[in-house]
């Protein structure tokens, strides 16, 4: 009996490879560390900017307001141009705020931009992005300023 078949093959680049590999999990590290309110593992993978330190600022208000929280992150196009990755996210979520059974659902799209090659790090966001929960409800639930006489 004689059987033929494709031998398996590795990736054809396996740098390129290892390197998305990377970038997504630096994606997964983030989302995990969100949803499971570990300030310490989200600072971990950013760089030092102000932009970022509200963003740090933001998710830790978001640990204080709500009990749980869920969060899907997918990831619509990478744009790659050497250390600099452009990644455009979809996301989906719930935030179930302390003392209700209800929860806030949201969902966006927003922009991660992140570098490096071994070491990916987060250097800046943009668009709409679920970190800052708490304060955009806020935001969305203060009355009407009064009309301008």
């Amino acid at each position: 009996m004689l059987i033929t078949g494709c031998g398996s093959k590795g990736p054809v680049y396996p740098e390129d490879h290892l390197r998305f590999t990377r970038i997504y999990d630096a994606v997964e590290s983030l989302r995990k560390a969100y949803v499971e309110k570990d300030l310490g593992g989200i600072s971990h993978l950013l760089l030092s900017s102000d932009q970022l330190d509200q963003l740090v600022a933001d998710a830790e208000a978001d640990f204080r307001t709500y009990d749980t929280i869920a969060l899907d992150l997918a990831i619509e196009r990478i744009l790659i141009d050497g250390d600099h990755i452009d990644m455009y996210v979809h996301w989906q979520g719930q935030w179930k705020p302390q003392g209700t059974d209800v929860p806030i659902r949201e969902r966006g799209h927003g922009r991660l931009q992140w570098v490096g090659n071994q070491s990916i790090l987060l250097r800046a966001v943009d668009g709409d992005l679920p970190f800052g929960m708490g304060t955009r409800q806020m935001r969305l639930n203060r009355p009407p300023l009064p009309a301008a006489k």
